[in-house]
């Protein structure tokens, strides 16, 4: 047997629910949460892509929030899918590592982003005559380019050494996609120095944006507690607080897979974290940061309706 998984060239994913009645149940839910995910971030580009009003930095970066959560939500549902209705799950070795890397690449280029956000709302509150030189076109372009580039690079880098292990246990991956954490309990080598590259990169693209978050947000918070308007300062608050809850439940079930000791957490536990990061967080963030917006509302109503309107 051990021969036979040295040279075998795929894996076997255990999934995230059993076949029975319930695990149906539950698969129906992801697959409806999958949809209404794929709409939200799908309109969202669309919108901000056709109407001239959305053309500012705060809606160019929500629409790369929504391209991420788009190409985020895609690279696990459907294979998940597939694999639950068929009855095989099976991936094949090309497939898990294109399932890995992109993957890798939104979680790292996410967090990023989150963090360009923050620091956006941060300067048009608290630095308002400064906004159009801190969040420049040219300033925009940069931050979304770092995102993109440094996550992409760490991806690659990740995905090429984990395809390279020597894989001489089970080839069975008690996830439902392929994530390193996973797959490195599968290896045959001493993978220690490697985990601790992991944990460099959590570190790097997951708390440092966190703590940035946390930082922006706690001095807008600040600001807007001392608006005299009573109302002004109420809907601020609530903003802030909500966007403050979305950021928290998309992290810390994050950091807390890759930053705990495998030690200390057990697969089952991985794959329900996982959910809020990979499921959940993608449908989330269409609504929170965006579809309860007037100006998004407006410009949905005005796309609508030059698209029904009669063309001469």
């Amino acid at each position: 047997m051990e021969d036979w998984n040295q040279t075998a060239t795929g894996f076997f994913l255990l999934g995230l629910f059993p076949p029975t009645k319930n695990g149906l149940l539950l698969f129906l839910l992801i697959v409806l949460i999958f949809l209404l995910a794929f709409l939200g971030n799908s309109t969202m580009i669309l919108l901000i892509c056709m109407d001239h009003h959305l053309h500012t930095p705060m809606y160019f970066l929500l629409s790369q929030l929504s391209l991420m959560d788009l190409l985020y939500i895609c690279c696990t549902v459907p294979k998940m899918a597939v694999n639950f209705l068929s009855g095989d799950n099976s991936i094949s070795l090309l497939a898990c590592g294109f399932q890995c890397f992109c993957f890798l690449l939104m979680a790292g280029s996410e967090g990023f982003l989150l963090a360009s956000m923050a620091f956006d709302r941060y300067v048009a509150i608290c630095r308002p005559l400064h906004y159009p030189i801190l969040m420049s076109k040219r300033i925009c372009l940069l931050m979304t380019s770092w995102s993109w580039t440094s996550s992409f690079i760490n991806a690659i880098s990740h995905t090429v050494y984990a395809l390279h292990i020597p894989y001489c246990k089970s080839r069975v991956i008690n996830h439902f996609f392929c994530d390193i954490p996973a797959m490195v309990p599968l290896a045959c080598m001493d993978t220690w120095a490697y985990e601790n590259t992991v944990f460099l990169s959590t570190n790097i693209f997951l708390l440092v944006p966190f703590l940035i978050i946390m930082a922006s947000y706690g001095r807008v918070l600040y600001a807007v507690y001392c608006i005299r308007s009573t109302q002004g300062r109420k809907k601020a608050i609530t903003t802030c607080s909500t966007h403050l809850t979305v950021v928290t439940f998309y992290f810390v079930p994050f950091m807390c897979t890759y930053l705990t000791p495998s030690s200390l957490r057990s697969p089952e536990e991985n794959k329900n974290l996982a959910v809020f990061y990979t499921i959940l967080t993608p449908v989330l963030n269409p609504i929170i940061y965006s579809l309860r917006n007037k100006e998004v509302l407006g410009a949905f109503q005005r796309v609508l309706g030059r698209s029904l309107s009669p063309k001469g």
